[in-house]
C-alpha cells in the first residue's frame, strides 16, 4: 500500500503569497496606497524603498485572468499569484518582488495599442 503525504515540507513547491491586498503589502515590505476598492478587485499602488509597483487582488481565477489577457495588450511584466494577485512593475522590481510574494514571472507581449513607442523615453 502506497501512502502519499500532501506536505512533505520539501521546498519542491514553490511558496505564494495569498491574502487581502493589505496582508500582500505587509509580505512585500511596503504601504498600499488604494486606488480602486471595488467589489471584483481591488488595486494599490506600492513603494518600498526604490521600488515601485502596483497591486491588483481579484475575487476569483476569472476576473484576473480577463485583467491579465487586457493588460496583455500593453506589455510589461508582471508577477501573477495563483488565482488572487498581480504585480506590475518594471523587471528589476518585479523580480525583486518574487523574492518575497513567490509566483510566477510573466513578460507580456510588447503593446499591441498605440505604437507610440519608439525609444522617446
Amino acid at each position: 500500500m502506497m501512502v502519499m503525504g500532501c506536505g512533505s515540507g520539501g521546498d519542491d513547491t514553490p511558496r505564494t503569497a495569498s491574502g487581502s491586498l493589505e496582508q500582500l503589502a505587509a509580505e512585500a515590505g511596503c504601504r498600499p496606497d488604494v486606488q480602486t476598492d471595488a467589489a471584483e478587485l481591488r488595486q494599490a499602488t506600492c513603494e518600498n524603498g526604490a521600488r515601485r509597483y502596483v497591486l491588483v487582488t481579484f475575487t476569483n481565477a476569472r476576473g484576473q485572468a480577463e485583467w491579465l489577457d487586457e493588460a496583455n495588450d500593453y506589455g510589461g511584466t508582471y508577477l501573477v499569484g495563483k488565482s488572487s494577485w498581480v504585480a506590475v512593475g518594471g523587471a528589476a522590481d518585479i523580480a525583486a518582488l518574487h523574492d518575497r510574494l513567490g509566483g510566477t514571472v510573466v513578460a507580456a507581449a510588447e503593446g499591441r495599442h498605440g505604437g507610440g513607442h519608439h525609444g522617446h523615453h
